[in-house]
């Protein structure tokens, strides 16, 4: 058997990559080197998270994508650090300002913060006024009373630097002068920026206030009109609302240490004594802190802050786009799909079992009772036609309504209506993938397709729009879109690749997320397809233009090729391990097909007696688990939802009610929740559970289905408030019992 790649000789991937980075990282993460080593070096080669995940547990020691992507992120931060730190040696190189030591000192350093602090004091400086005051020759007069000899008076000594043409007219200009030097110095002192900072992280404390006269404009943020909280314990969302707000206009954004204890840091750095050139010194450290290192502090720690807060944010967002991603889909059914609207009438769509598009039409349910029964033959006479066995109705404008509607048409067989988050479908209408596949088609067609196939595949639909577009995030705009954009990206391919892609079926855009291939590469597979007909093995891969070995290879485990002659080609069984499958069944006299079905041959088989080389026991019972269940769909069972009757619009909504519900959104501070009246409630991580909660994704998840007890309703403000609390509905009965609120 030939070895895969991975295992053929190679030079070893720690000759091939920096040594310091493999050592840091391994004591950074608690893991061996031998793990890290191979995992960059796989990296190095091209391959992708999900491939070395799943098909390289014995290169990786079975690290989960989570240790790979964390491995994969360091390298590339430590790879940027390396390059700044080049960047600087070249800088002060061609300054003539390095030496033997200095550069010792920036080799050392191992923080981006930590490099930056040593180059500050050689930093090309826009014209300041310490910068001045060496223009006026003032430099030696700072370094003679900095040194603080008690033997020594400024104002003697600074009467020799008094030059009219210079500038310099006094002595009280001469020590001015030489007093800004000196404040320059301590703010780009290390040692003084290492405690202060520390000093800001520990005690700083973020206040925001109204801008004056902003008052009625920035009302939504009135929480924050008079606000404080240490900067260290601030949660993302109230870090983000509030920059929002600055950004905006309405607020002013500061972070405060205790100004003496500062100050007394500062002064047993760089005072020594209570000598007149002491005094000096005193005040310009004073001066210097308040002018130039307590901004710089505070602007270093907002954008930490931020940073921290943005981490939070997209975390959180990408946790919820995993679990809307991977929603259970309904599968291959025919589909009726409405597009709701009251004024101009609900698209209507009707998709066959592979979501093709047969019929589209409009109908106008809301425009009076007799066009509403003219709709509903015309429903009923296409449930018939079209052999519909679900229909999808999106959940915005006039969705309740439809639904209701739908639900009275008779019809000889009862047919499931599933209402479906339409969020991002308007952008997937308008998108250029969109216009491709239906270019003569309105958007509104294109809009009831993609909520049809949504029910179908949420996945599948889901790729061809823009992750942020999906409405799942929390203050996503206001994050760092490179950040989210890599982040979102990564959930997307791990989703796509943990479920695998039928290659005769899928979109380029969901190809496009497979494993090694990329937008072009999923191109030419549709191309191909197209014009030479549906693959019939993994192996006709390689006629498509441009997909070479190594695309071959990080691609064909999550590539399924459904009823094909080889069962394993429908499997995550790599082709690369095929051969071990054949010598199971070689042994055991019977076909690979044997294999697949009868679960008493697979249990005689020693798993042990195959490995190799090329192949250990991780992927030998990746294989058995594959082989039980060939291409089997990770996610769960789909189940058919439906919202309390009668309860279509806010104004129905009263508290103490039990309601159904589906988790729409999850954030740091709690979950919103949609129960059927087109304003989602809200359920406080207060009410998420009855024990303390930190993290709202441990106890809810996108698209989870819930029962929960309304707390408040406020029409005013189109909120509603609920819970998730074993006792709350016995709470809220009581209360609103006394209230005279009619419970259901």
């Amino acid at each position: 058997m030939q070895k895969p790649l991975h295992l053929q000789k190679q030079p070893s991937p720690i000759l091939t990559l920096n040594d310091a980075y493999i050592g840091r990282i391994t004591s950074e993460l608690s893991l061996r080197t031998g793990q890290v080593a191979a995992t960059a070096g796989l990296l190095e080669e091209g391959s992708t998270v999900p491939f070395i995940a799943r098909y390289r547990k014995e290169a990786t020691g079975s690290l989960d994508e989570i240790a790979i992507t964390t491995i994969r992120d360091r390298l590339t931060q430590l790879k940027e650090l390396d390059a700044r730190r080049e960047s600087i040696l070249k800088s002060l190189q061609e300054r003539g300002l390095l030496n033997d030591e200095l550069k010792k000192q920036i080799l050392r350093v191992e923080t981006r913060t930590n490099l930056e602090d040593i180059y500050l004091a050689f930093k090309p400086k826009r014209r300041t006024r310490a910068t001045i005051a060496r223009e006026k020759g003032l430099e030696p007069l700072a370094e003679l009373i900095y040194a603080q000899d008690p033997a020594v008076y400024p104002l003697a000594e600074a009467k020799a630097f008094i030059d009219a043409e210079k500038g310099v007219e006094s002595v009280e200009g001469a020590l001015a002068g030489a007093k800004d030097i000196i404040a320059e110095w301590t703010n780009e002192k290390q040692a003084a920026r290492a405690q202060m900072r520390e000093l800001f992280a520990k005690k700083g404390l973020l206040r925001s206030h109204l801008v004056p006269g902003k008052k009625s404009e920035g009302r939504k943020y009135e929480n924050y009109f008079d606000w404080e909280e240490p900067v260290a314990r601030a949660p993302s969302h109230r870090i983000l609302a509030m920059r929002r707000g600055r950004r905006e206009g309405f607020l002013r954004l500061h972070v405060a240490v205790p100004e003496e204890q500062a100050l007394r840091i500062m002064e047993r750095l760089f005072v020594n004594g209570q000598s007149a050139c002491s005094n000096i010194v005193r005040e310009a450290v004073g001066d210097g802190y308040k002018r130039l290192l307590a901004p710089s502090m505070e602007t270093e720690i907002l954008a930490e802050a931020k940073l921290r807060a943005d981490l939070e944010a997209i975390n959180v967002f990408a946790e919820n786009l995993r679990q809307l991603l991977l929603a259970a889909p309904l599968g291959r059914k025919n589909v009726l799909a409405l597009d709701p609207g009251f004024r101009t009438g609900c698209k209507l769509v009707c998709l066959d079992q592979q979501g093709q598009l047969n019929h589209s039409d409009v109908i106008y349910p809301h425009h009076g009772d007799r066009r509403a029964a003219s709709d509903a033959e015309k429903l009923a006479a296409l449930y018939d036609r079209f052999n519909i066995q679900v229909i999808a109705i999106g959940n915005g404008t006039a969705g309740r309504e439809t639904e209701a509607f739908v639900r009275k048409v008779k019809s000889s067989r009862n047919i499931p209506v599933v209402m479906v988050n339409e969020s991002g479908a308007s952008i997937y209408s308008a998108s250029e993938a969109a216009r491709e596949e239906f270019p003569d088609e309105d958007l509104t067609v294109r809009g009831a397709v993609s909520i049809g196939r949504r029910l179908m595949d949420p996945l599948a639909e889901l790729v061809k729009i823009d992750p942020k577009s999906i409405g799942v995030g929390q203050y996503q705009h206001d994050v760092d879109q490179s950040l989210l954009k890599h982040s979102l990206d990564d959930v997307v391919v791990s989703c796509v690749n943990s479920i695998g892609v039928d290659v005769n079926t899928a979109s380029k855009q969901l190809l496009g997320y497979v494993s090694g291939l990329g937008p072009q590469l999923a191109q030419n597979i549709v191309v191909h397809r197209n014009e030479n007909g549906p693959f019939a093995s993994r192996r006709e891969l390689k006629k498509v233009p441009r997909l070479g070995t190594k695309a071959f290879e990080q691609a064909a485990g999550f590539l399924r090729i459904r009823n094909a002659a080889n069962p394993l080609d429908a499997s995550a069984v790599h082709p690369e391990s095929y051969n071990v499958v054949k010598a199971m069944a070689s042994d055991l006299s019977c076909s690979v097909s044997d294999l697949v079905k009868d679960a008493s041959l697979r249990n005689r088989v020693r798993l042990q007696g195959y490995v190799n080389d090329a192949v250990g026991l991780p992927t030998l019972n990746d294989i058995m688990q594959e082989l039980a269940k060939p291409g089997r769909d990770p996610r769960e069972q789909f189940e058919i939802f439906s919202f309390a009757d009668g309860i279509n619009k806010i104004e129905d909504v009263r508290t103490g009610m039990r309601l159904p519900g589906i988790v729409t959104n999850v954030t740091a501070f709690g979950a919103f929740v949609d129960v059927g009246v087109h304003q989602d409630g809200l359920v406080h991580i207060s009410q998420l559970a009855d024990r303390f909660v930190k993290n709202p994704a441990d106890v809810v998840k996108v698209h989870q289905k819930v029962t929960v007890t309304v707390l408040d309703v406020d029409l005013v403000k189109q909120r509603i408030s609920l819970s998730l609390k074993e006792g709350s509905g016995q709470s809220v009965s009581r209360a609103a019992f006394r209230r005279g609120t009619r419970l259901p």
